[in-house]
């Protein structure tokens, strides 16, 4: 992928120009949703996880957090803390439509299509995790999968035969559902132009990967280069002491 500078200054770019997709808004009904964990689902089937529907409120101020018990063995990774100093990154263009991100519920319903996140509408989904951190799949992970898990700090491996997990450390999840689920999400949400499943997917993995991943590592790599310097300074001011 080519690596592109951008400023916040203006509307975001798109990562590869469609000339099939319609240059319209966002339906209000459009759903998207972030890598689904169990067996992949035929995207044609109008089958979508039970949510509750927010309805856009032109006269709102700020956008709202609704905050659901996660569910039995299951844990929310982000507090609203969390989701707020994240999102306060961004500029209020990008954040003018949204209405609501909500810590939903893990349901025995969801758990038979599970998935990390889910754009709809003015609103974003965060879904919990299990408690173990730990999760078991059926089928193997693709490359991509693995790819990313291993950037985040996830970790793969055959559990037995027939059976793969991914583990994830506490900071890892975190990291991951901060910098890469929330941001996918709100790609969906910024996206106005592409239509399609396949085109959307790819903006928002663009998006998720240009502001999420990547301005978080360079973010850690300053923080560093800081604490190093500080660290170098202090004996020569006891020595001149």
């Amino acid at each position: 992928m080519q690596r592109r500078e951008l400023k916040f200054g203006g509307r975001f770019p798109q990562p590869q120009r469609n000339p099939v997709a319609l240059a319209k808004a966002r339906r209000p009904g459009v759903l998207a949703n972030k890598r689904v964990r169990g067996v992949p689902r035929n995207q044609k089937l109008p089958f979508v996880p039970p949510e509750d529907w927010h309805e856009s409120n032109s006269e709102r101020g700020d956008y709202r957090i609704v905050v659901q018990p996660p569910g039995k063995g299951f844990l929310h990774i982000l507090t609203p803390a969390d989701i707020r100093a994240r999102l306060s990154q961004f500029p209020d263009h990008s954040l003018a439509s949204l209405e609501v991100v909500q810590l939903s519920r893990m349901t025995r319903k969801k758990q038979s299509f599970p998935c990390y996140g889910m754009q709809w509408g003015d609103s974003l989904y965060l879904y919990p995790i299990e408690e173990t951190l730990v999760e078991y799949y059926h089928c193997p992970p693709t490359p991509n999968q693995v790819s990313e898990a291993r950037m985040y700090g996830g970790c793969w491996s055959q559990a037995a035969r027939g059976t793969w997990k991914l583990e994830w450390t506490e900071a890892a999840v975190r990291d991951f559902y901060l910098n890469n689920i929330l941001i996918h999400e709100l790609g969906h949400l910024v996206d106005v132009r592409n239509t399609g499943y396949v085109d959307r997917e790819r903006y928002a993995e663009w998006f998720a990967l240009e502001f999420g991943y990547k301005r978080s590592r360079a973010r850690d790599r300053s923080r560093k280069i800081i604490r190093r310097h500080d660290r170098g300074r202090s004996p020569r001011r006891s020595l001149g002491a």
